[in-house]
Order: structure tokens, then C-alpha cells, then sequence
């Protein structure tokens, strides 16, 4: 069984901004396909869209129902950076693993815009550059190293001292990296989407529906509801986010908290309208909505309880607006939306996707970090690769084994 937790507390600024809706209905009787995928958030909605558009029959079930869970808590700076920098990812993981990681993120945000053109749905997709500014995690000379890093794997990574950075950007830090080809977009649009487009392919949505108890063979796997049908599936896919089921391996894996906020639209913008996140723990982040809202998060913490951590929305969601204004001046930080959420993540910054030791009729994709997006991108691809028999160049570089 999942852990159960609150995902979110607070008023996330996507409910300002219309979602289509997405029906789901109650699973009445026992049922049969070939791929079952736990959780409509972004990851099973991307999960169940690719497999549905394959030709598999689909069905996606939820505790809660579809969009109810940790989408709606991101702020959706879609990045191929990991949270943990190329050159130090080098060090941790070695040269070969760690710029295959970072490629394959590239990768996964090139192809998510592609498909999200491909949903024919506004979800306001828009390409950014991104600004990496010199912190207390990199100084200028480390930060240096890690464009280097970038450039020599291919991945583009413009150096910019404290002048161009001020020229440039009107920000008063010591050095940053600029990188281009990132995006922004409304996650609850994007998933919505994604589930409709699985459901005109044939997929089955069901919610509320909790699976309680797992059994597998060398057949298939069998999937018992607390409402009492059973669902038989060739494969499952657990993409619960960090609500993790009891028998996903215990890799070392943490659970973050973060904080965010948003203000009142029509705010200055800044050139590009670049995402802008910092070398620093804990990390600003922060981008601007097409209707000229800033959203800002950070101060991340070791998760402790849902109790603790919602008390802290206030507290929290001032700070970040003091940092804020300190970074842009011009802007008017007073928070309109503010919210808390938490998140999976691992010591190395990449996730775990892939087939489960031991049960390879079973999927899961765990440690999302603050690549939860371009993941459940990449997750698609690789689940949905290993389903239909093709294999995936980077199945081992984020698997279980």
C-alpha cells in the first residue's frame, strides 16, 4: 500500500487559470488490460497517453481523481538542468553516466514540446532561457567550471560575468550561466490534456480508486481496489509520486518540502522572461506567467510532517517575497497565491524509472526533484519503450538495477 500524505496545502496560482475537465468514473466491476498506470498526475497522465497512443489498452486509476494530487503544487520552470550540476554529478556518478543524464534531459524537454504542439492544446507553452546564478553552493570560479562542464558534452551554457549579467539582465550577482531552450507551461492544462487525448485513444479512467494489495506472476499482475473490484493487467505502472507503494525498492531517496508563492499579474518583465534559479541552498526560483505574474519558491526543507510544514506557509511565502524584491526592485512581491508541497527526490538529482527487481511485470518512477516535469516526460518515453519490447538506450543509466 501507498503512503498516504497530503501533497499540498495552500491556493496554488494554477486554479486561477481555467483546466478542461477530465471525467473519470467509479471502477464497478473487475476489469482487464494490458497496462495499468497508478496515478493521474502529470507523470501517469504523460505515462498513459503514450502507452493508450501505442495501441495498448490503458486504464489509469487514482485515489483521488485526476489532477488532485502534486501537479498542482509545481511551478513549472521546466528545465533539462538537474538540480545537481553537471560537473559535480561527474564526480559523483563518473564522466560517461552523468552526461548521459544530462543529454537525456535535454532531450526530454525538446520532445515534451513537441508533443504538447502535438495535443493541440493551450497549456501556454512558451520557450525560456534560463539564468544560473553564482551562489553559495557555486562561486563565480566553480561556476566557470560548470559551463565548461556543459559546453564539452554538447549542451549549450554561456558564461556571464557580474557586468554582462547587469547589462544584460538587470541583476546584481557576482556571475551566471545562461542556457536556452527551456520552458514554461500550466501543468494542470498539459495533464488534463494528455488524460483526454489517453481516454480518445481508448484509456479507462477510474477514480476514486486505491489499490490496496499487488500480486504478480510470470503472466501478469493482479490488483486489488479497496472498493472491492480487482484489475488484471499485464504490466503496471506506479507513478504515485512520493506516496511511494511498500514494495518499490528502498533506494536512497528523501522527501523535500518547498514553499511558493505568486503575485498579482501584469508585473515588469525582465529580458526573455528567463527562468532564474540560484547555486544556493536553499535555492530562489522563480518565472513569470503570460499574464505577467511572477511565481517564486524555495526554502526547501527535509519533509517532517504535513502539520509542521503547512503552519510555515506565511512565514515562508514572506521570505521568498523579501528575496524577491531584493532580486527585482521594480517588482511588487506581495503575494497573491501561496502555497506548500512536497517532493521526491535522490542524492544524485536523477530519478528511478524503471522495472522493479524481481517484478518485471511492475513499473515505478520515483525522485522527481526540480525536473518533476521534464521526468515524467522521460518516464514516458522509457516505460512506454520497455512495455512494447524496443528497450531504451537509458532504461540502465535510471533504473533500478
Amino acid at each position: 500500500m501507498p503512503r498516504k500524505l497530503d501533497l499540498r496545502t495552500g491556493k496554488p496560482v494554477w486554479f486561477a487559470y481555467r483546466a478542461p475537465r477530465v471525467p473519470a468514473a467509479r471502477l464497478a466491476r473487475d476489469a482487464r488490460c494490458d497496462v495499468l498506470v497508478v496515478g493521474m498526475g502529470i507523470s501517469g497522465a504523460l505515462i498513459a497517453d503514450a502507452l493508450a497512443e501505442a495501441g495498448l489498452s490503458v486504464i489509469a486509476i487514482d485515489r483521488r481523481g485526476p489532477l488532485k494530487g502534486s501537479t498542482s503544487a509545481t511551478t513549472a520552470l521546466v528545465q533539462y538542468e538537474l538540480d545537481q550540476p553537471l560537473s559535480r554529478l561527474i564526480r559523483q556518478v563518473g564522466k560517461d553516466r552523468a552526461v548521459a543524464a544530462w543529454r537525456r534531459s535535454r532531450l526530454g524537454v525538446a520532445n515534451l514540446a513537441g508533443r504538447v504542439r502535438a495535443l493541440g492544446v493551450d497549456c501556454r507553452l512558451a520557450e525560456r532561457p534560463s539564468l544560473y546564478l553564482a551562489g553559495d553552493e557555486l562561486d563565480p570560479d566553480a561556476l566557470a567550471e560548470e559551463a565548461q562542464a556543459r559546453r564539452a558534452a554538447g549542451i549549450a551554457a554561456h558564461f556571464l560575468d557580474r557586468r554582462a549579467l547587469r547589462d544584460g539582465y538587470g541583476i546584481g550577482r557576482e556571475a551566471a550561466i545562461l542556457s536556452p531552450g527551456n520552458l514554461t507551461l500550466d501543468p494542470r492544462r498539459l495533464t488534463a490534456a494528455a488524460l483526454l487525448r489517453a481516454m480518445s485513444n481508448g484509456a479507462k479512467l477510474h477514480a476514486p480508486a486505491e489499490a490496496v494489495r499487488i500480486a504478480h506472476s510470470a503472466s501478469e499482475v493482479t490488483v486489488e481496489t479497496r472498493d472491492g473490484p480487482t484489475i488484471r493487467a499485464g504490466h503496471v505502472v506506479l507513478a504515485t509520486g512520493y506516496e511511494l507503494m511498500d514494495m518499490v525498492p528502498r533506494v536512497p531517496h528523501s522527501i523535500i518540502s518547498t514553499w511558493a508563492m505568486a503575485t498579482r499579474p501584469r508585473q515588469p518583465g525582465w529580458p526573455d522572461d528567463a527562468l532564474v534559479w540560484e547555486a544556493s541552498d536553499p535555492y530562489l526560483y522563480l518565472r513569470r506567467t503570460r499574464d505577467g505574474r511572477i511565481i517564486c519558491g524555495g526554502e526547501d526543507e527535509p519533509f517532517s510532517d504535513e502539520e509542521a510544514r503547512d503552519a510555515l506557509i506565511a512565514e515562508k511565502s514572506a521570505l521568498i517575497a523579501r528575496k524577491l524584491h531584493r532580486l527585482l526592485p521594480a517588482v511588487d512581491p506581495t503575494p497573491a497565491f501561496a502555497w506548500t508541497g512536497s517532493f521526491g527526490t535522490t542524492p544524485t538529482g536523477m530519478p528511478r524509472i524503471g522495472r522493479l527487481p524481481r517484478r518485471p511485470r511492475l513499473f515505478a518512477v520515483m525522485g522527481y526533484g526540480g525536473n518533476g516535469i521534464t521526468f515524467s516526460q522521460i518516464a514516458s518515453e522509457i516505460v512506454c519503450n520497455l512495455i512494447e519490447g524496443r528497450g531504451d538506450a537509458d532504461a540502465a543509466l535510471f533504473g533500478f538495477g
